[in-house]
C-alpha cells in the first residue's frame, strides 16, 4: 500500500520521535508526587511512546519511512538508540529472518514455551552486553543532573514495560499456537482504537505479514 505522499512516512516518524523526546525532557523535570494519579498516567504515556519508537524503527526496517535510504535508515538508527541503545543492523537482520522463517526453528522471534519462557528467550535474543553497558553509562551520567527517581519512572520503567507491550501484542499473541494460514499468524478483531493503543496496529499481525511494505499508520486500512 502506497503512502499518501513521499514525505508522509518521514513526517510521522519525526512526529513520534519528537513526542517521545519532548515528553521525556519535560518529565525529567517533573516533581514526583506518588499520590498524584497523573504520575501513573505519564508512565503509561511514556510506555506507549517507547513502543512508538520501536514501531518507527520497525517501519525503517521495511523501508517505509522514506524512499531515501539515508533518511530511512538514519531515522531507524535514531529510534533504536533512543529506545534502548539497540544496534539497528542487528535488529534489521533478525527481523527479516523472522519474516522469512516465521514460526520455524530459524525464526528468532518464535519459541514453543509458555509466555514467560518465550518472553525471556525473546529478550535474550536481542539484548547485548554492549547495549547494557551503554545504558548503564547513560543512566549514571544523566543522574548527575536529573533526579534518579525521574529517570527510573519515566526513562527506565517505560522502556521495560514497552518490551512487554511489544512482545505480547506483536509477537506472542499473533504467533502462539498453530495456524492454518500461510503467514502462521493470527490477528486482533477489527477495532482500530484498541489496535492503536495496544501496539500501533501491529495486533493486525496477519495483515502486516501479508503486506510488510505497509507502514504502521496505514495497517488499519488492510483490516
Amino acid at each position: 500500500m502506497k503512502q499518501n505522499t513521499p514525505y508522509t512516512g518521514t513526517l510521522i516518524a519525526l512526529l513520534v520521535l519528537s513526542c517521545w523526546l519532548t515528553s521525556t525532557i519535560l518529565l525529567m523535570q517533573w516533581h514526583i508526587n506518588w499520590a498524584n494519579p497523573l504520575l501513573y498516567v505519564f508512565v503509561l504515556l511514556q510506555m506507549h511512546l517507547y513502543t512508538g519508537l520501536f514501531i518507527t524503527a520497525h517501519d525503517a526496517m521495511h523501508g517505509t519511512i522514506s524512499a531515501n535510504k539515508t533518511i530511512n535508515n538514519s531515522l531507524g538508527y535514531l529510534a533504536t538508540f533512543f529506545y534502548a541503545a539497540f544496534w539497528y543492523p542487528q535488529l534489521y537482520t533478525k527481523h527479516h529472518k523472522h519474516h522469512s522463517h516465521v514460526h520455524t526453528g530459524d525464526d528468532p522471534d518464535y519459541h514453543q514455551g509458555n509466555f514467560i519462557t518465550w518472553y525471556f528467550t525473546f529478550i535474550r535474543n536481542y539484548l547485548s552486553i554492549w547495549q547494557i553497558v551503554v545504558m548503564a553509562v547513560l543512566f549514571n551520567g544523566l543522574k548527575i543532573w536529573i533526579p534518579q527517581t525521574n529517570l527510573l519512572l519515566f526513562w527506565v520503567a517505560p522502556s521495560l514495560l514497552s518490551t512487554l507491550q511489544l512482545f505480547y501484542f506483536g509477537t506472542y499473541l499473533p504467533h502462539k499456537g498453530e495456524h492454518s494460514n500461510k503467514h502462521q499468524s493470527s490477528s486482533l478483531p477489527k477495532n482500530h482504537i484498541l489496535a492503536f493503543f495496544t501496539c500501533y496496529f501491529f495486533g493486525y499481525h496477519y495483515e502486516h505479514h501479508d503486506s510488510p511494505g505497509t507502514p504502521w499508520w496505514l495497517l488499519w486500512k488492510l483490516k
